[in-house]
């Protein structure tokens, strides 16, 4: 199972990515541990200084806003 969190403060763009996942996996029928991240020293501490970030299993692998549905599928 994956693990991936969604870095932002709460923006439409962030609840708009976790939600996209979300979607994602369930089409898929992947299981995922999804999670929101807003407290702003964790997501500096990630070096994500433009939100939404994709952080899957330990690894930034999105930065500043939407992912596209290709690029999700990828991730899972």
């Amino acid at each position: 199972m994956k693990n991936i969190k969604v870095l932002g403060t709460g923006c439409a763009n962030c609840k708009a990515t976790f939600k996209l996942i979300e979607d994602a996996a369930k089409a898929r029928g992947v299981e995922i541990e999804l999670e929101k991240v807003e407290d702003l020293a964790a997501i500096i501490g990630y070096g994500v200084l433009s939100t939404p970030g994709v952080v899957v299993d330990g690894k930034v692998v999105h930065s500043g806003g939407l992912p596209s549905r290709e690029k999700i599928l990828g991730w899972l």
